[in-house]
């Protein structure tokens, strides 16, 4: 039996355990590039300049940022170490939905009367771990799809087991409280609730039938017994981020889908199939979940091309609950934080892309042929280019395709081994690359580079060395920041690009150097860990945030985590939303009129929502202006 403390060490970590990155020792050549604070603050002032000081962007100065109008229709909050969701005077919040709230009326009662739900029921409850999500108006249904991360394997199995799984049903139980939900909402007299046995309400776990698209469907790496044209596989697996596609589906990204995966003997792979197991930390053990013991579909031994099948973006439709979710290969494999999707000038579709993982990189993805309202996209997603960025000092960069002359590997190798290809054309390691947003007032992204320990330290999985400079100006970057890029002519299929940094996360409080942040940061708007973020219908950036809310050392002053805005054109952040103790905020849509917003509650310590003596459970709440005007 394993460790209980393997139950509750996050992805990153158990990685670094079982996957330790090689020490080097180039630390000395890079560190003098590490910008000092005065460097933040006297730095360019619009894209373009050939400014050589990083994080300044558009930001003016400190007291010219006071003097200009707010665009925020609230007063911000300050922070909080509670076990409960606090938001502005004059906005109110309510409890939606709950891990194993009934998605269907034969699992009412079912949670309450076993403690955490049975085996029968665990697909017909809203799963744990919520995630991003989206908003669908379907007629006059009103539809909210929710990924479901992980599971608190201590908390769902018997506590004599530690969190590990005594025999299939346990591991049937945690792959069905995964995956996503599709699922009616109301607003009614007791405010936004589920509609149980709605039309559409539907769980996508671990076992769901999916099909295979695009450049790796087929391909002998795809192929298993269970599937011997390659082109069929069973599951969604660790549902991170989210992203909805101009025709109106769902975009769910499989994150850490390596945890997963065991073995039960000698894994016989070679070539980039072997040297694929470390890039991706694929080990014998797994991450606890023990599935290889249990069901031999995750036992790498016996199909060691099972895995391979695993961390893409998967597209589904609200609209049928019949319908069967397809894994688009094309936009490449990795551990995905979500899909931006946007619609380029020429009418082509776009696709932004983070892996999250300390040094690995951003990708972008331009489909062959243009997007028609109203008219066939079933193939959309299947046919295009693959890009990963590659960052330079002067504030400039490129999207270098993956290609198989650039990469020397075949498409579907491209498409299965991204990662790989995207080391051999020198892409630009980054810290943590997690959601990516599209500003729809502007051409213009966003991406959440949430944190990195190893920066300046060690070299990332494929042994790429992670220098300190440019878009990741901080060796051992606790706090994180955000990169804004403009795509050249306003194009995002272009392949070149101008950057700067929207803002470095810090403590001035605490810092007088580099970690103090960026100008826009101040003993008002503390925060670490930028993560999810969603620019809404105005242009305003709402981000949230998974970090250190230990609220001390480094962290004092920052409280639990929490959901901020920002203003793109003068920089203003201010918080919004704190959450309950040791949750992760993340998960960010509205309904339909935009006047109530859906946010996700991740992993709380406290016993949100439900008070004293309940169990913690990760839900989603509604939020609204108490004079119910909009929202964004």
């Amino acid at each position: 039996m394993k460790d209980i403390d393997t139950v509750n060490m996050s992805a990153d970590e158990w990685d670094e355990q079982n996957f330790p990155r090689p020490e080097t020792h180039g630390f000395d050549e890079v560190v003098e590039r590490a910008i000092s604070r005065r460097g933040f603050l006297g730095g360019v002032l619009a894209f373009g300049s050939g400014a050589a000081a990083m994080g300044a962007g558009l930001l003016n100065s400190t007291s010219a940022r006071a003097q200009q109008a707010s665009r925020f229709a609230f007063t911000p909050i300050p922070i909080a170490t509670d076990g409960t969701v606090h938001v502005p005077e004059g906005y109110s919040w309510q409890t939606m939905v709950r891990w194993g709230d009934p998605l269907f009326s034969e699992a009412a009662g079912d949670f309450e009367a076993t403690q955490t739900g049975s085996v029968a029921m665990s697909d017909k409850v809203f799963g744990e771990n919520t995630d991003g999500m989206e908003s669908f108006l379907i007629g006059d249904h009103q539809l909210i799809a929710v990924n479901h991360e992980y599971t608190n394997r201590g908390t769902n199995l018997p506590a004599e087991q530690k969190g590990v799984p005594a025999n299939a049903d346990d591991v049937l139980k945690l792959q069905n409280l995964q995956g996503v939900t599709v699922m009616e909402i109301a607003e009614g007299e007791n405010g936004w609730e589920v509609v149980v046995d709605g039309p559409y309400n539907r769980r996508i776990t671990h076992n769901t039938q999916m099909r295979i698209s695009g450049p790796a469907a087929g391909h002998d790496l795809m192929k298993t017994a269970a599937d011997p044209t390659g082109t069929q596989s069973l599951g969604t697996m660790n549902n991170c981020g989210s992203g909805k596609t101009p025709w109106g589906t769902y975009l769910t990204c499989e994150e850490n889908f390596n945890g997963y995966f065991g073995a039960n003997g000698h894994v016989a792979v070679e070539g980039l199939a072997a040297q694929g197991r470390d890039r991706y930390g694929l080990g014998a053990e797994g991450w606890g979940y023990d599935y290889h013991k249990w069901d031999a579909r995750f036992d790498a031994a016996a199909n060691p091309n099972e895995p391979h099948r695993v961390g893409y973006v998967v597209e589904i439709d609200p609209t049928d609950p019949e319908s069967m979710p397809v894994k688009r290969t094309a936009l490449g494999r990795f551990k995905h934080e979500n899909a931006a999707a946007t619609v380029a000038s020429d009418g082509r579709v776009v696709v932004y892309m983070g892996d999250d993982e300390r040094g690995e990189f951003m990708y972008k993805w331009v489909s062959r042929d243009v997007y028609v309202p109203g008219g066939d996209s079933s193939t959309l997603l299947d046919e295009g280019q693959l890009y990963v960025a590659r960052f330079d000092e002067d504030q400039t960069g490129e999207w270098v395709a993956l290609t198989p002359e650039a990469t020397g590997m075949e498409k579907a190798e491209i498409a299965i081994f991204s990662r790989i290809a995207a080391s051999r054309v020198n892409a630009t390691t980054m810290d943590r690359p997690e959601w990516i947003a599209v500003n729809p007032q502007a051409a213009e992204g966003y991406c959440c580079l949430t944190n990195n320990r190893n920066r300046g330290v060690k070299a990332n999985p494929g042994g790429d060395w992670q220098p300190v400079g440019g878009p990741n100006p901080r060796e051992v970057n606790h706090y994180g920041q955000i990169v804004r890029w403009r795509p050249a002519g306003s194009d995002h299929t272009a392949d070149a690009f101008e950057w700067d940094l929207y803002v470095m996360a810090g403590n001035p409080t605490v810092h007088d150097d580099a970690h103090a942040g960026s100008g826009n940061i101040n003993a008002g708007n503390l925060f670490n860990s930028p993560d999810g973020m969603v620019i809404d219908s105005t242009g305003l950036i709402w981000i949230q945030t998974d970090g250190d809310d230990s609220n001390e050392g480094d962290f004092a002053g920052m409280g639990n985590n929490q959901m901020l805005v920002g203003d793109p054109a003068t920089g203003r952040i201010e918080r919004f939303l704190t959450g309950p103790f040791g949750c992760e905020v993340t998960g960010l849509c509205w309904s339909a009129d935009r006047r109530t917003m859906f946010v996700g509650v991740q992993h709380p310590d406290a016993p949100f929502p439900d008070g004293e003596g309940k169990l913690p459970r990760s839900s989603v709440i509604a939020i609204k202006r108490d004079d119910n005007g909009l929202l964004g």
